[in-house]
């Protein structure tokens, strides 16, 4: 039992953890969610430290593309040097600290930094500035006063992943079994996958931790989505086995869960691609079991799946196919960046179809999202009430569906909350410590 008082007081994780195996109880303190002090030690310690979804090669298709994204708190320079390098830098000149990106996204071939003109190249290197005859004319100068590039770097199958942490262990042993999830993404298509041009950009009210725990919880779907499931209702869409085909696993199952990642399988229903789209498919579909032969082909083709990959990025596969991308901005405000990805020879026609689905379900105006952003922002509003009580139990959430089949070893169900479980695990291994201020006692 994680709550059991050593020495006198109580081990950081229990502050934050109630587990209970025996008796069911697995609880999360709402402080988790609120304190500035939590924040400030998941600045630190998660992103500071994990593997993070940067962005997708394919947004940055030619040589001096750029874009401007915020990652864990710094602002980087994503772009794709004038010799097709993927790089990334802090958007920041060594010279002042000035932005030296100040649009969202563009193409160059130098990138100047408007407050002094000190001026660099798309490797990063200072190539010019006024004045030069007042600094050393040495090369280790101009070495030392280059763009800082991120630590550490690497691509998946055209995701890019960066790391603060120089120490960090590599991308492979950081995703493990999650790794096979994008690789399932990317071999939808022969001709590689694209994302496709626009972003949904939107806000959240709530902690970024309550959109993760949304995301892997099944128990919330049908209260909160009935109009969506009263749509698929009066348009003919229901449940089904998509054409007889492949293993359908009723209400899904959960694997891979490592590192706070966790993925989901199954979701039971057909995609709402309409009848004009059918032939289309089938032709699609037989060239993926051509391609890559009957297992890995059904996997793809009559399952939808979910990534959440600690701790920034969510993939949709499900009628269509989403990254998500959330930024934490305060203990109660997190920026959410959503992106549809599709195979890069799609004809227009289809790629309108897919995309109209998309957005119909999962876009920030869509018949699902909404709800959750709802139930997001009412959870951290209402968190203030108990803040600072001292009534046992009165500033908890309950986390504790399924502990009875999970401590069986039994099947992980996503009406279960055993991916939250999982989840909140992982967070305190890396948020708690001795130094820790402001947690609950």
């Amino acid at each position: 039992m994680v709550t059991t008082a050593q020495a006198g007081y109580l081990t950081e994780t229990s502050r934050f953890i109630d587990e209970d195996a025996e008796a069911g109880i697995f609880r999360v303190h709402r402080s988790a969610y609120r304190d500035e002090s939590v924040f400030t030690a998941e600045r630190d310690r998660i992103w500071g430290r994990c593997w993070l979804y940067l962005g997708h090669a394919s947004e940055i298709p030619t040589p001096g593309d750029y874009k401007v994204r915020t990652i864990g708190g710094r602002e980087l320079i994503f772009l794709r040097d004038t010799g097709g390098r993927i790089r990334a830098f802090l958007n920041s000149c060594p010279h002042r600290g000035t932005a030296i990106c100040r649009e969202p996204e563009g193409n160059a071939k130098r990138l100047r930094c408007f407050y002094h003109a000190w001026t660099f190249d798309t490797q990063g290197r200072l190539i010019s500035l006024p004045g030069p005859e007042a600094y050393p004319t040495s090369s280790t100068f101009r070495e030392r006063l280059g763009l800082r590039p991120v630590p550490q770097l690497e691509v998946l199958r055209d995701f890019v992943f960066i790391c603060f942490d120089p120490d960090a262990a590599d991308l492979a042993s950081y995703l493990g079994e999650a790794a096979d999830f994008i690789e399932l993404v990317a071999d939808h298509s022969e001709a590689g996958m694209r994302v496709t041009p626009g972003t949904q950009r939107y806000y959240s009210r709530a902690n970024w931790k309550l959109g993760v725990e949304n995301a892997m919880d099944g128990y919330h779907f049908a209260p909160s989505h009935s109009t969506f499931l009263d749509y698929l209702k009066q348009t003919g869409f229901t449940t089904s086995d998509v054409g007889g085909r492949g293993r359908i696993l009723t209400n899904g199952h959960v694997v891979g869960i490592q590192n706070g990642h966790s993925g989901r399988v199954g979701f039971d229903w057909e995609p709402r691609f309409g009848e004009a789209e059918r032939q289309r498919i089938e032709g699609n579909r037989q060239r993926l079991f051509d391609r890559l032969g009957d297992e890995r082909a059904s996997f793809i083709a009559d399952y939808s799946r979910t990534l959440f990959m600690f701790p920034n990025l969510l993939l949709f596969d499900i009628e269509g196919i989403s990254i998500r991308l959330m930024e934490p901005v305060a203990p109660d405000l997190t920026q959410i960046s959503a992106f549809a990805l599709a195979p890069a020879d799609e004809p227009p026609e289809a790629l309108d179809v897919r995309l109209k689905v998309l957005a119909s379900f999962i876009g920030p105006g869509g018949l699902a999202t909404p709800d959750d952003l709802e139930a997001q922002e009412a959870i951290q509003r209402a968190i203030v009430a108990t803040a600072g009580s001292t009534a046992p139990g009165v500033d908890w959430n309950d986390v504790s569906r399924g502990m009875a089949t999970e401590a069986e070893g039994g099947p992980l169900r996503t009406v279960d909350e055993g991916r939250v479980r999982a989840f909140w695990r992982h967070w305190a291994s890396m948020v708690t410590a001795p130094t820790m201020n402001g947690a609950p006692r």
